[in-house]
C-alpha cells in the first residue's frame, strides 16, 4: 500500500460506473485510476432514467448541479398505454409526489451528458485512456493488471467496471458466456421538433402489447426524445451497441399499432439495434482484492430503468466499506458484497419477469394484468427501490458516513 494505510485502487472500465466508483473514492479521500480501453471518454446509447435512489447520490458528488438544465425532470412516470390505441392503463404523479415521497425527482438525462457530469467530480489525471485490461492475476496481496499494450500495473484493489462482457469477472467465476434472452432493442433520438406532442410531455411512457414494447421520454434538455423498444430477437444476436437498423425496420415491428407511434419512429435518424443479453445472477462478486462493480456482477434487462442506478449505488457502498476499512482491502470487498447482493439480485429477477408482463397478446392474461395495473400506484410498489439510500444502509459497524 501507498502513504499511510492508503490502498492503491485499480478500476477497469471507464463507463459510469467505473467513473461513479473514482468520484466517491475520491470524495471519501482515496485516490484510484481508471483504465479505460476507448482513447476518449465518450458514452454510446441515448438516454436514461435517473430516480431518486440514484439522484439523492449523484447530488452529493456535485453531478446533479452539473446537469442543471440538460437532466429532465418527469411530471409523469411509468405511465402505461395499450398498444392499439394509447389507451392509458397507469401513470405516476411525479410531479405532486416523488419529491415529497424520497426527497427527490426523477430525471430524465442524455447518458453523455451524465457521464460527463461525473467524470468532473474525478481528478483528470486519475483517468487514463487506451488501456485496454486482458487479464487479472494475484501475486500474493497485490493484483496485477495486465494490458493489450504489453504493458502492467499493480493495485491492492481492483474493480471491475467492465460491463457485460467483463475481463475482470474472469478473476472471480468460472467462465460463463451470456445467453441471448431472444429479445432485440432498438433505440434512437427524435429531435424534438420533429417528434409529436404526446412524446414532448415530461413523462415516461410505455406502450405495452403483443410480443413487444416502447418507451420514449425527453432528454437533453427537452431537444430530443429518447426512444427505445423492444421486439422479439428471432435469429439476430449482435450484442453492440454500434449495430445499426433501419426506420424502416423499426416500423415493421410496430405495424397496426397506434398510428402515432408511427409518425415518431419515423423522426428518428438511424436507428440502433442490438440484442439483449441473458446472465444468471452471480453468487459471489469478490476473490480477494478484486470484485465487480454494474453490469460486470449484475447485468439487468433495462425493465425497470435501473442498470445505471444499481451500478452508483454500487460505487456509493463501495467507497464506503473500503474507506472504513482500508488495512483490509479483501474483507472490505466481502462487506461490499455482502451489502448489495441481495438487492441487486431481487432487481435483476423481476427486470427479467418484467418481460413477459410487458408482452402478453391480447387475451384473459393481458385483460387480468391491465386491470392490476389500472387499479395501482406505481410510484407506491416501486418504493423498496426509491426510498433507498446507499449511504445510510449498514456499510460498516457503528457511525461511519463520510
Amino acid at each position: 500500500m501507498v502513504g499511510s494505510g492508503t490502498p492503491r485502487v485499480a478500476i477497469v472500465g471507464g463507463g459510469i460506473g467505473g467513473l461513479a466508483a473514482a468520484a466517491f473514492l475520491h470524495r471519501a479521500g482515496l485516490p484510484s485510476i481508471v483504465y479505460e480501453q476507448a482513447h476518449e471518454l465518450t458514452e454510446v446509447g441515448a438516454g436514461l432514467v435517473l430516480a431518486p435512489n440514484a439522484v439523492r447520490l449523484l447530488r452529493r458528488v456535485g453531478a446533479m448541479d452539473r446537469l442543471a438544465g440538460l437532466a429532465v425532470p418527469l411530471d409523469v412516470g411509468w405511465e402505461f398505454r395499450r398498444w392499439a390505441d394509447g389507451r392509458v392503463l397507469s401513470a405516476e404523479n411525479l410531479a405532486g409526489s416523488c419529491e415529497r415521497l424520497y426527497g427527490e425527482r426523477t430525471y430524465t438525462v442524455h447518458r453523455a451528458d451524465l457521464a460527463a457530469a461525473i467524470a468532473a467530480a474525478v481528478p483528470p489525471e486519475a483517468v487514463r485512456l487506451g488501456r485496454r485490461c486482458t487479464a487479472v492475476s494475484e501475486r500474493g496481496d497485490t493484483a496485477v493488471l495486465a494490458f493489450a499494450d504489453g504493458t502492467c500495473a499493480e493495485a491492492d484493489v481492483v474493480i471491475g467496471a467492465d460491463g457485460v462482457h467483463s475481463t475482470v469477472r474472469g478473476a472471480i467465476a468460472e467462465p460463463a458466456p451470456a445467453t441471448y434472452s431472444g429479445i432485440c432493442a432498438f433505440r434512437a433520438l427524435v429531435p424534438a421538433d420533429r417528434a409529436p406532442e404526446f412524446a414532448r410531455r415530461r413523462a415516461q411512457t410505455l406502450w405495452i402489447g403483443p410480443g413487444h414494447h416502447l418507451v420514449h421520454y425527453p432528454v437533453s434538455g427537452e431537444k430530443a426524445i429518447n426512444l427505445v423498444a423492444f421486439a422479439p430477437a428471432g435469429d439476430y444476436t449482435v450484442e453492440s451497441w454500434s449495430a445499426t437498423a433501419t426506420v424502416d425496420e423499426f416500423l415493421a415491428e410496430f405495424a397496426g399499432w397506434d398510428p402515432r407511434l408511427q409518425e415518431l419512429i419515423k423522426g428518428a435518424g438511424t436507428p440502433g439495434r442490438w440484442a439483449l443479453l441473458d446472465r444468471a445472477p452471480l453468487r459471489r462478486w469478490s476473490r480477494g482484492p478484486v470484485t465487480l462493480l454494474g453490469d460486470a456482477a449484475h447485468p439487468m434487462f433495462p425493465f425497470f430503468a435501473q442498470g445505471a442506478a444499481q451500478s452508483i449505488e454500487d460505487a456509493a457502498v463501495l467507497a464506503r466499506c473500503l474507506a472504513h476499512d482500508p488495512q483490509s482491502p479483501e474483507r472490505a470487498m466481502r462487506r461490499y458484497e455482502s451489502l448489495r447482493i441481495a438487492r441487486t439480485t431481487r432487481l435483476q429477477e423481476v427486470s427479467h419477469a418484467r418481460a413477459h408482463i410487458n408482452h402478453l397478446p391480447d387475451g384473459p392474461e393481458q385483460e387480468t394484468r391491465d386491470a392490476s395495473l389500472s387499479g395501482a400506484d406505481p410510484l407506491v410498489a416501486n418504493d423498496w427501490i426509491y426510498a433507498f439510500d446507499a449511504e445510510e444502509e449498514p456499510a460498516c459497524p457503528g457511525p461511519c458516513r463520510i
